[in-house]
């Protein structure tokens, strides 16, 4: 896998992507403080210990730098930034169940637009995975 890079300055509007997850019943926003050890439980449990320590690296700071998607009061997806080291976007996951419904796209970019907001001009995706073109296929390129 290679890392990617992401230019924040052309992002895709979050209005209509957020639309897809809310009509299944999903809320995706940025996590809180009380909800730490049952996000970065979760993502232990989920998406192994690594990714648990990079979740909970994101709730170092303030604002959290972790959003979650909620179902239920529950958590069905992550996605962070900032945690492996500054600059850098990632881990994401999405519960098995609740993949292909629009979920991992919104997560993914409210991470990004909330890097833009706070001046990043471009993030990493370090070892980007198979699907991370379709999500911003004009925003994209290979940091070989």
């Amino acid at each position: 896998m290679t890392d990617m890079l992401v230019k924040l300055y052309s992002l895709p509007d979050m209005t209509s992507i957020l639309k897809v997850p809310q009509e299944a019943g999903v809320t995706i926003r940025r996590a809180i403080a009380p909800e730490k050890f049952i996000i970065t439980n979760w993502v232990h449990h989920e998406f192994g210990q690594a990714w648990a320590g990079e979740c909970e690296a994101a709730f170092c700071l303030q604002p959290v730098l972790c959003f979650a998607a909620i179902v239920n009061n529950k958590p069905v997806g992550v996605s962070c930034y900032d945690a492996t080291c500054r600059g850098f976007f990632g881990p994401l996951g999405v519960h098995p169940e609740f993949r292909n419904k629009g979920i991992g796209k919104a997560l993914l970019l409210a991470a990004l637009h909330a890097m833009y907001n706070v001046g990043y001009a471009y993030a990493v995706v370090g070892a980007a995975g198979p699907h991370s073109d379709l999500f911003c296929k004009n925003s994209w390129r290979s940091a070989n």
